[in-house]
């Protein structure tokens, strides 16, 4: 089957984000004072082929793990749907 995935990676939490802390500054400068949080990440969308769903998941999670995002600073989430064969 043919999957679309959908990636989304983050800094963890616990790790400063000196772009997210230069836009809510930025936002505040352009009076949106009630911004309190900002953190910037990255989006990925990619297609691969596989078996099944399982073994899809499995893949992306790998893919994310080894190379997308580092596991030691970043977190990340995904979610895959079935693209219809053409």
């Amino acid at each position: 089957m043919h999957y679309h995935a959908t990636i989304h990676v983050t800094l963890r939490p616990s790790v400063l984000d000196p772009a997210g802390v230069a836009v809510r500054s930025g936002l505040e400068q352009l009076g949106y004072t009630g911004v309190t949080n900002v953190r910037i990440g990255k989006s990925i969308e990619l297609e691969l082929d596989a078996p099944d769903e399982a073994t899809a998941h499995e893949q992306v999670d790998r893919l994310c793990d080894q190379m997308l995002a580092n596991p030691v600073i970043e977190i990340y989430h995904f979610q895959l749907a079935v693209l219809e064969a053409v």
